[in-house]
């Protein structure tokens, strides 16, 4: 069953070695990232799903490493600490990899894609059969929110987006499952948040359990929605 989760956001640049002068910019979410971390460890999962959305849907073994070289550094990281098997990891699943080897995870560690263009019925159903790999199960969900939300944003700027990235947050700091699975596919293909498909995951894991939750970090600082949540389990 899930236990808890930590939601974070996936831009390269939270890697200092590549924010190219943002580093200090994102000091706070790197911190936030921490944090959430921090709140999953104190549940005692017995096993750490990372989640994050891809081209396709396909589960990737512990001990797969890649590399940010084709974001301008070659910084090289493992996802868990079980063996190292060479792999073409999907940008979500590097910047998790990153965040737990600074954090220093030491615990199980899968890694599990969903496609991007994935329905909402099924990610749900993958979530589900995460949940249920062990008795004790965390995830770490990666996922940007909406892209355009400023005219210095890499997109257009989309006039919709911060309203759909206030719904992210809402359903986030509420620990509720309903609120994810209202989000509009449209609208978030069209505002390209690529966290939606991950959030469906996490949906679908939590079920219709109780879950404490805590928004730790929700800005735009490069014009794109960064949100950083941790969701535990009541009781």
């Amino acid at each position: 069953m899930l236990v808890a989760a930590a939601v974070c956001p996936h831009p390269p640049g939270i890697v200092p070695e590549l924010a190219r002068g943002a580093a200090d910019e994102l000091a706070g979410l790197r911190q936030a990232c921490t944090a959430a971390l921090d709140a999953v460890a104190v549940a005692a999962p017995e096993m750490l799903v990372v989640v994050g959305s891809g081209d396709e849907t396909r589960s990737v073994p512990p001990g797969s490493s890649g590399t940010f070289a084709a974001y301008g550094t070659d910084v090289r990281v493992t996802l868990g600490s079980d063996g190292s098997t060479s792999a073409d990891i999907a940008l979500p699943l590097l910047v998790g990899a990153w965040l737990l080897e600074r954090h220093g995870w030491a615990g199980p560690v899968q890694g599990e894609l969903v496609a991007r263009d994935a329905t909402v019925e099924e990610c749900m159903s993958l979530g589900s059969r995460l949940a249920e790999r062990a008795d004790r199960v965390a995830m770490l969900v990666m996922g940007d929110g909406a892209a355009g939300r400023t005219a210095h944003a890499p997109r257009p700027f989309d006039p919709r987006a911060e309203e759909f990235d206030r719904a992210v947050v809402a359903a986030l700091d509420s620990g509720d499952p309903a609120g994810l699975m209202a989000l509009d596919p449209a609208v978030a293909r069209d505002v390209e948040a690529a966290g939606f498909a991950a959030w469906q995951v996490l949906a679908g894991a939590a079920g219709e359990v109780i879950f404490d939750a805590e928004i730790l970090y929700h800005r735009a600082p490069l014009g794109v929605g960064y949100f950083v949540a941790v969701w535990e389990r009541h009781g």
